[in-house]
């Protein structure tokens, strides 16, 4: 019977309290390598901060060349008896790591908020999202059946397996520090893989969590390990011979390098990069329910999703709408993510909070008009020195502008016109990302006609954001992802795992048939 006690957390980072949304002590985060949590020994930290607050949360080793190998190392030897364990077994470790995920959903919510600044209820549907994953690789005996087909000649069989790669790694993103993380480990070791994962640096709180809760539910020693770190790290990870396949979400530059590198030292790859997500608004849309859904995909989670709606396409007399969405987007409560009713936390970082500001400027510099403007947005004074920004709304948006071109990862709408859906369609399709798209009709035939002609990996038809449930496949394409398969799905399962085919001749008598030098056609008659 698995327990729900409250996890000692003092094994991979200082006290911690999971009732408030703060530290009661700033420490030092740990490695996770071959089943124990281990000081680094580095002497490169990165300090991670409430991005409400500024106050230090904790400090994340850079890992050593030495750690990293030892992260491997333990991986490889976890291998061979992990790849052997029934899969019967392996889904029951699954399912137990999904049981405790589920206790601990609070706990798991509270790192995210105070590391990555979302709202609670959102970080809590950042952990039930990969949850639902976990609970798709608890069904791996299904999902990794062979084929096989007997007397494709005469007494002979021809039958394959998927078996698993060997050793495997992933690289997550600050923006869902469990939703991502559980999009890779679990159904990779599921399948029979050992693992090697590297969170973002910005957020390592609930990776370490998880890994704990995998130990807890009888994942081997060597068969789970975290390291830490930037750039080297990703290198490392891209170059080390013992690493099969590589997971990533995040950035264009970092994605374009990691499937680059690591493609030509032959490993899988899967990279999931930007995004510029386009909502379709035609006049005939039920008006209060898109603007309602457009509001909370444009502006939910302070825009810091890859399937964020993050342009508008209102066609023809949907324009009018705009006033209407600008008063919705006023009544939105900015404050700290740790606070009752707040429908926008603070963005990561400092830095990106910059980032976004100059954006916003470039805007009005290129001709654009900002009707609303966050960037002087209003929080309690405890929350002074937090990232915040409001919610902003850009008219006039034309596909030349640096606010349509470049993904803001922001609160930030831009909106643009069109007149009618055909204008819409080539206008998306000319946008160099295909991650996802929405529209809003009550015409059966236009959605038909956009689902067909649009160039988007995922679309939505009146649901702003359409990510699939784990029994398809995420499947953002375009400029938004490169690699080898999708992940999660079907496809997640093909990319964790090889094909091995095997013919067999089994004659139940000693009757030579001749000695034939030629190639065998097999399915003709002996």
């Amino acid at each position: 019977m698995l327990s729900s006690k409250l996890i000692n957390t003092s094994r991979f980072f200082g006290i911690r309290n999971f009732h408030s949304s703060s530290s009661l002590l700033a420490h030092n985060t740990k490695l996770f390598i071959n089943g124990q949590f281990i000081e680094s020994k580095t002497k490169d930290w990165v300090e991670v901060k409430n991005p409400a607050t500024q106050e230090l949360v904790t400090r994340v080793p850079i890992s050593t060349k030495d750690e990293m190998q030892a992260a491997v190392d333990a991986a490889v030897a976890a291998f061979p008896g992990w790849r052997d364990t029934s899969v019967s077994n392996r889904a029951r470790i699954i399912n137990n790591l999904r049981v405790l995920i589920n206790q601990n959903m609070d706990k798991i919510a509270a790192l995210i908020t105070e590391e990555q600044g979302k709202t609670l209820p959102d970080a809590k549907g950042d952990v039930f999202r990969g949850l639902e994953v976990v609970e798709h690789a608890s069904n791996v005996a299904s999902l990794m059946m062979g084929e096989t087909m007997e007397n494709v000649s005469k007494n002979v069989d021809i039958y394959s397996y998927n078996q698993p790669l060997g050793v495997c790694a992933g690289i997550t993103p600050f923006n869902f520090p469990a939703m991502i993380p559980l999009w890779m480990f679990p159904l990779a070791i599921a399948c029979g893989n050992t693992y090697v994962l590297k969170p973002s640096e910005r957020v390592p709180s609930a990776s370490m969590f998880l890994a704990d809760l995998a130990k807890q539910a009888g994942v081997p020693d060597g068969v789970l390990n975290i390291i830490h770190g930037s750039k080297d790290a990703v290198n490392f990870i891209c170059d080390d011979p013992n690493i099969r396949a590589i997971s990533f979400v995040g950035a264009d530059h970092a994605g374009k390098h990691i499937h680059d590198r690591g493609t030509k030292n032959g490993k899988r790859v899967q990279s999931n990069m930007a995004a510029k997500n386009h909502a379709t608004i035609l006049p005939d849309a039920a008006k209060d329910r898109t603007l309602d859904a457009l509001t909370g995909a444009a502006f939910g989670a302070s825009g810091q999703r890859c399937m964020a709606l993050s342009a508008a396409v209102f066609v023809g007399e949907a324009n009018n709408w705009i006033p209407e969405l600008v008063e919705r987007a006023k009544k939105l409560k900015v404050a700290s993510g740790a606070c009752p009713g707040a429908d926008l936390g603070p963005v990561i970082s400092p830095e990106s909070k910059n980032r976004i500001h100059k954006i916003i400027q470039t805007a009005i510099d290129e001709g654009a008009n900002v009707i609303l403007d966050g960037r002087n947005v209003t929080v309690d004074d405890k929350f002074a020195k937090g990232n915040f920004i409001g919610p902003t709304i850009i008219t006039g948006v034309t596909p030349n502008m640096t606010c349509y071109k470049e993904e803001i990862f922001g609160p930030v709408l831009v909106c643009l016109k069109a007149d009618s859906l055909d204008e819409a369609i080539k206008l998306i399709n000319k946008n160099p990302y295909g991650n996802g798209t929405a529209i809003f009709t009550n015409s059966g035939a236009a959605a038909r006609k956009y689902q067909h002609e649009i160039d988007v990996g995922q679309v939505g038809i009146n649901l702003p954001i359409p990510v699939p449930l784990p029994f398809f496949s995420f499947t953002g394409s375009r400029g938004s992802f490169v690699g080898a398969n999708h992940f999660y799905g079907k496809t997640g399962v093909q990319f964790y795992t090889q094909i091995k085919t095997i013919t067999s001749n089994w004659r139940d008598d000693d009757v030579s048939s001749g000695v034939a030098t030629h190639m065998p056609i097999l399915g003709q008659k002996n």
